[in-house]
């Protein structure tokens, strides 16, 4: 079905994506998964495209849009094109909205010129080796002195870590009756004495987004790095998590229809049995079949982008999209990797990694059974 939802100027930008890609990133893929990392002059090389600080102010070097869609752009282009750009989404989705909303004057001085233009790269540490989706159960601890806030603790699976300038932390800073009180934001900051990031995790996927376990011993972290108010941590979490769930859904139906296109390629060229792939039944019936799935999301997603581009993108409608799009993509990869045969199970088919990087979509932004428990709750149940 045609799309509605992009102007021309988001055509045009999808167009620059799509060449820079292609020629600058795509021949790069196998050795930047063999490192487990894409390099850091990747993320200066978006920034000077103008995508990386696309929602910061221009007066700080970024694009000044206040819309969504162009990140929105940059993800499906990503997908599209079956390339990386390592763990710029933690970045430029979720870390970039934290700072613009609860930054002060002088924090958002400091750091988002260096967010705009590459050199100040950054990730968010909330999960710990012990809680999991229960953010209320986070044990790292921040004890405020007469310097700054003492932080220990550890993290873990953290997305762009071992890369990061500077990571967003949740700290417990008081406790109270209320477990989801006492929690705050600190920015540690790479070379803060203490602060020390573990090996690279081996992941099933997305081998060139750098995944860690962050440690802090005693880390001193000055006043003026606290983001936001004392102990408002969870109210700022859940209050960005539908975009962050949209994000995820973004990639997510992009990622399908990209195992979708190159699926169909795959099966016109394939010939078995000494006919092409394509002309049995069984085949034709599956794809026909996964384009109607397909389609359904792209719908739904476009519904769900326009909400959130009007603030009115609920978190039950967040949850809603994130699981169908996510539980749609792991059913489109596996059908399609099917249709691959043995060559689906070889890594340089794109099949291969776009089966691999699905898995994870049905975890990390809050489970699939974590969404269904939203979506029950909006029910009344």
């Amino acid at each position: 079905m045609r799309r509605t939802l992009y102007r021309p100027e988001h055509l045009a930008y999808a167009d620059s994506l799509r060449a820079f890609l292609t020629k600058e990133v795509r021949p790069h893929l196998p050795a930047w998964e063999e490192a487990g990392v894409v390099p850091r002059s990747l993320y200066r090389d978006v920034a000077a495209l103008g995508a990386l600080g696309i929602q910061i102010p221009a007066e700080y070097g970024g694009g000044g849009q206040s819309s969504f869609l162009f990140n929105c752009v940059l993800t499906e282009q990503v997908a599209l094109t079956r390339t990386t750009l390592g763990s710029l989404r933690v970045h430029t989705d979720v870390v970039v909205p934290y700072v613009l909303e609860h930054a002060t004057a002088e924090q958002r001085a400091r750091w988002l010129p260096g967010m705009a233009d590459g050199t100040l790269m950054s990730a968010i540490a909330m999960t710990e080796p012990g809680t999991g989706s229960d953010l209320a159960g986070i044990a790292t601890t921040a004890r405020r002195t007469d310097d700054g806030w003492v932080v220990n603790g550890a993290k873990t699976f953290i997305s762009g870590g071992s890369q990061a300038d500077l990571v967003v932390v949740v700290a417990r800073t008081s406790r109270s009756e209320d477990r989801r009180g006492g929690l705050s934001l600190l920015v540690v900051e790479d070379g803060m004495t203490g602060y020390q990031r573990g090996k690279l995790l081996k992941k099933l996927g997305l081998l060139t987004q750098d995944t860690s376990e962050l440690f802090f011993d005693n880390v001193l972290v000055p006043h003026g790095n606290l983001l936001g108010e004392e102990g408002r941590a969870f109210t700022y979490l859940t209050g960005n998590l539908a975009q962050e769930r949209l994000s995820i859904a973004t990639n997510s139906q992009a990622q399908s229809v990209a195992a979708l296109e190159v699926t169909v390629d795959y099966v016109k060229e394939r010939s078995v049995f000494g006919r092409p792939l394509a002309g049995f039944q069984n085949t034709k019936f599956t794809l026909a079949d996964l384009e109607v799935k397909v389609t359904a999301g792209q719908v739904l997603l476009d519904r769900a982008i326009e909400a959130h581009e009007r603030d009115d993108l609920s978190p039950a409608d967040a949850a809603r999209v994130k699981l169908y799009c996510t539980e749609t993509q792991g059913a489109v990869v596996d059908a399609c990797l099917q249709l691959h045969g043995g060559y689906g199970y070889i890594r340089e088919y794109d099949i291969c990694r776009l089966y691999a990087d699905a898995r994870v979509s049905r975890i990390y932004g809050g489970t699939s059974e974590v969404m269904k428990s939203i979506i029950a709750k909006s029910m009344g149940l």
